[in-house]
């Protein structure tokens, strides 16, 4: 695996877990953070590492002999029933990375990315839902425009779906690099910046396959019942759609004392050696004492 985990450091100091303490690693991925916490934890601690991605799991077990630390095949947003499956109704802290795994968007065969051209897929979870390719078959050009400027804030989303549309017409469009090409001809590029043209629609079709958005709020209305009394819960976000929502649901002082005043980001060291934490967010809180759970 070629995944390297964001911001270890700033996870491990502004979580902090205890030996014999009780964590979930909401994204298993490669199990770079889930081994960080384990080796704190120790023997007599417990680590739950989810997953929607089976691949990713059978990827990581290897690296995860050894450790107290147990993989299950579920998303985050199902991380009530996955901790009762293994007996466990609370934790002591939960960690969520809300990007996605090197050895993932490495995968041609995913579609998750445009760097190489393959199936116009995206999907985490291969075996549920539908792919993009099949969602721009049969989506109308108004529902697809507003999700492209929603979740890609893509001014150009109107034009980019009037293509879509048209060219479909005549042909299917089924691989990562006609789309790519595709919006790149309806977007002019922008000299000053390196992001190619067709990031921000890929964005927004990777989250509406998955119900990044919608997953993400499931976890955030579950983090009060789940947590202990003191208990620190962190999320990694990649884009501002998913900061909003994480700043908005750490506000509630009534459930939770801030831990970070503002997101925590990498410094040059780590970016240097691992660009993709450039956009790397995390935020962190602490479960108070009192308030009602959500």
């Amino acid at each position: 695996m070629t995944h390297v985990s964001v911001l270890p450091g700033e996870v491990l100091t502004l979580l902090d877990p205890q030996p014999g303490e009780v964590w979930v690693d909401c994204t298993l991925g490669a199990g770079g953070h889930a081994r960080m916490i384990a080796a704190k934890v120790g023997p007599t601690g417990r680590v739950i590492g989810l997953d929607q991605d089976a691949g990713m799991i059978a990827a990581a077990l290897p690296s995860l002999a050894g450790w107290p630390i147990t993989p299950v095949h579920a998303n985050f947003d199902q991380v009530s029933a996955a901790l009762k499956g293994v007996g466990i109704t609370e934790v002591d802290g939960l960690l969520a990375d809300l990007g996605f795994c090197s050895d993932q968007l490495e995968d041609a065969g995913r579609g998750l990315s445009f760097q190489q051209d393959g199936p116009l897929d995206m999907r985490m979870d291969a075996t549920a839902g539908e792919s993009v390719a099949e969602m721009l078959a049969r989506i109308n050009e108004y529902d697809l425009a507003n999700l492209i400027y929603e979740y890609g804030e893509e001014r150009q989303s109107r034009r980019i779906a009037r293509k879509i549309v048209e060219t479909r017409k005549t042909a299917p469009i089924r691989t990562t690099g006609q789309l790519a090409d595709l919006v790149r001809s309806c977007v002019p590029r922008d000299k000053k910046s390196r992001i190619d043209p067709a990031t921000r629609t890929f964005q927004a079709l990777r989250i509406a396959v998955n119900d990044e958005l919608g997953s993400l709020d499931r976890l955030l209305s579950q983090l009060p019942r789940l947590l202990n009394v003191g208990g620190r819960a962190g999320i990694i976000s990649f884009h501002s759609l998913e900061d909003r929502r994480v700043k908005q649901a750490f506000q509630d002082r009534d459930l939770w004392e801030a831990v970070t005043k503002k997101p925590v980001q990498a410094g040059d060291d780590e970016t240097v050696t691992n660009p993709r934490a450039r956009s790397a967010k995390l935020r962190v809180a602490r479960r108070r004492s009192h308030g009602q759970p959500l």
